[in-house]
């Protein structure tokens, strides 16, 4: 028989086992799975179907694969219990011992105040991040906008007015509430994200977000030792 021909069945042969190992391992693990909780659990389980039946052969499969589903939502079941009903019992009462703690209770509430204001839920109240004059003419500063405002205060001011957050450095939890006209508002493309570190980091942090296509200003260098020499 020609060797060419030899090495293509070969070949051949290797990728059909490549192809097949994967199949064959994952297969055997789920038999494994199945004999071994459904195997195990099924006495407890089906104790009122007839043994006859319920040791079957034929069945015992079946049998397996139901009492293995049955953990399965039990074990569910048990999780999300702990999770969110016991877990949220426990959590409240251990909550409550550390708050009446002397100065723990200070860092464990500025700390839960930070991790409050970064997750999603508050975070999705800020709808963009902008750049305001604050606190004075000629001084920029960072700013979220939460949202149009409605109601007495800009009915009063003659206007339409929109609400900006201005966050301190670098605990964003306490901050600013101004009411802007629309047109001293400037909106820029960073994500709300990208702005919060900006303001925790003091500015060191700097993000462009989509706007990283605006290059950065050339920073001006410090004068030299000719410097005083070459202004006389």
């Amino acid at each position: 028989m020609n060797k060419g021909l030899l090495a293509t069945i070969r070949t051949a042969f290797i990728s059909g086992l490549l192809v097949l190992a994967p199949l064959a391992v994952t297969l055997w693990v789920i038999s494994q799975i199945l004999d071994l909780i459904g195997g195990t659990f099924r006495p407890i389980l089906f104790f009122y179907v007839p043994a006859s039946l319920r040791d079957h052969r034929l069945l015992s499969v079946a049998w397996n694969v139901l009492a293995t589903l049955i953990m399965l939502v039990m074990i569910t079941g048990l999780g999300y219990l702990s999770r969110y009903v016991f877990g949220q019992y426990f959590g409240a009462l251990a909550e409550r011992f550390i708050q009446n703690i002397p100065g723990v209770n200070t860092v464990y509430n500025t700390v839960k105040q930070i991790v409050d204001t970064f997750s999603t839920q508050n975070r999705n109240l800020f709808s963009k991040v902008v750049l305001i004059e604050y606190p004075r003419k000629g001084v920029r500063t960072i700013g979220f906008l939460t949202n149009q405002v409605r109601g007495e205060a800009p009915a009063k001011a003659g206007g339409e007015l929109w609400a900006v957050f201005v966050p301190t450095t670098p605990n964003p939890t306490s901050g600013f509430l101004l009411m802007l006209p629309k047109e001293e508002i400037i909106e820029l493309d960073m994500s709300v994200g990208e702005g919060m570190k900006f303001v925790i980091s003091g500015g060191t942090v700097t993000s462009l977000g989509a706007g990283s296509r605006h290059p950065l200003p050339t920073p001006i260098p410090p004068p030299g030792p000719d410097a005083g020499a070459s202004s006389r």
